[in-house]
């Protein structure tokens, strides 16, 4: 028989056929993962508790039994998307869900809404750029990042503090490029960092939108600076400001803001929009969105919109006091089962992560402390009890954050970042105390001498 055909893959293709670190794990985790038997603090999912199911399900009634008011709700949109969306998600930011912006600003902004929420928005910026660098913080967003690797460009990771990516880093990154400054195509930063839920402040907005300006005049070329909203909602923590959309200061026309309702309402419904100058880049997103397909579903964009207008701030007030509860909740815990072994300790604030560094604990796929928690130390009192596979902990190790490259690198292999949303407060509680017994077996085989 002749050998077997190989597709003629693109080079995103190819790279494609290759899973990335954190998918590989956590599929490799899912593949037998058992319910209410094992803990998941590594996926980044929604409180099942906070979303509207009730309110979703009115939503969709309202827009199908008043055809009059939705008249092609399920028909095929325009790419723009709903012109009743877009307003709903103005009025939003007007009542202070986003943050704080001009009014002004709002007004001369135009608006599109993804074809699949957020994601969509971010993949169709790969789409219409031309490769290069991209200049984004670390700790990364290792989903973005990795994407961008595969379709063709290069990541600068430069470290954050807790304000967000250092501008002073960032000045000293860009100036040692050197001539390669002519390869950055854009900024990325999230607003509120995943994995570290650190909330951007508006100084560090405002130096990061004057890096790109400066940069932009140095090489002659425009750099889209893009700000990623999608946890910007969920500042909820007592004493911590809002800050201010990144729009309210861009002279230069560079700014982009992608929103997203996934944290706020439901994952489900994919709504996610972008906010900005419509210049050549709008228009190039706007057709990327027509070509997947001319828009996101209607009718979920009017359900979205029904949700907004009836019961918005309401609906995002519930969820930021839920992750204000369960944040506290964790802090206590990590303090009682981690106590001295924690070296540093980020989040809490808003979103729903914490971002823990461990003191000479290592996290990465091979320590003791990840094989103590997967139970695949190979010994069998410590993995097994009564014959059965004892209960097993998936957090995201630091060592997929950091760029694998950047300056974070070593200390990486030391941090984890632990998810608060998903899980029942009961299991994060003996999610941290298993992290605990973990530690105390990674420093009892380091006195041993193992490695």
């Amino acid at each position: 028989m002749a050998p077997r055909a190989r597709p003629a893959l693109s080079p995103y293709g190819q790279r494609s056929t290759i899973p990335s670190p954190a998918t590989r794990m956590m599929a490799a985790f899912a593949a037998d993962f058992r319910q209410g038997v094992d803990i998941n603090l590594g996926v980044g999912y929604v409180n099942q508790e906070t979303m509207p199911a009730v309110e979703v399900r009115e939503a969709l009634d309202y827009v199908l039994s008043h055809p009059a008011e939705y008249p092609n709700a399920l028909n095929y949109g325009s790419a723009q998307g709903s012109p009743r969306l877009a307003a709903a998600i103005r009025a939003f930011y007007r009542a202070g869900g986003f943050g704080r912006i001009d009014e002004r600003v709002l007004g001369r902004s135009d608006m599109l809404i993804g074809a699949s929420g957020a994601t969509s928005i971010l993949m169709g910026l790969a789409q219409v750029i031309k490769p290069g660098i991209v200049v984004t913080s670390d700790p990364r967003y290792y989903i973005y990042c990795e994407y961008l690797e595969r379709a063709g460009f290069e990541v600068l990771a430069v470290p954050e503090d807790s304000e967000g990516m250092r501008a002073d880093i960032l000045e000293c990154k860009l100036k040692a490029l050197g001539s390669r400054r002519r390869a950055v195509r854009f900024f990325y930063v999230s607003t509120v960092g995943n994995p570290t839920s650190t909330v951007v402040s508006t100084a560090r907005r405002r130096a990061i939108v004057e890096a790109g300006a400066r940069l932009s005049r140095q090489i002659g070329a425009r750099i889209p600076v893009v700000f990623d909203a999608a946890y910007e909602a969920l500042v909820h923590a007592a004493g911590v400001e809002r800050p201010e959309s990144a729009l309210d200061f861009d002279e230069h026309g560079l700014v982009y803001e992608v929103g997203s309702f996934s944290k706020v309402l439901a994952p489900a419904l994919r709504v996610g929009f972008l906010l900005g100058p419509h210049d050549e880049l709008f228009d190039a997103l706007l057709q990327q969105v027509s070509d997947t397909s001319f828009s996101a579903s209607l009718v979920v964009q009017e359900m979205a919109a029904f949700l907004l207008e009836r019961n918005g701030l309401a609906q995002v007030g519930k969820v930021r006091a839920e992750y204000a509860r369960r944040a506290g909740a964790v802090a206590g815990w990590i303090q009682q089962y981690l106590g001295e072994r924690v070296e540093d300790i980020r989040g809490g604030q808003a979103g729903f992560y914490y971002y823990l560094t461990l003191r000479g604990i290592a996290t990465h796929e091979r320590s003791p402390f990840f094989r103590y928690l997967a139970r695949t130390t190979g010994s069998e009192n410590v993995d097994r009890a009564a014959g059965k596979l004892l209960p097993r902990v998936v957090y995201l190790p630091g060592q997929h954050c950091v760029d694998p490259s950047g300056d974070l690198r070593a200390i990486g292999r030391r941090q984890l970042r632990i998810s608060y949303g998903y899980e029942t407060t009961n299991n994060i509680q003996t999610g941290l105390r298993l992290m605990g017994d973990a530690c105390a077996y990674a420093a009892a085989g380091r006195k041993a001498g193992a490695t």
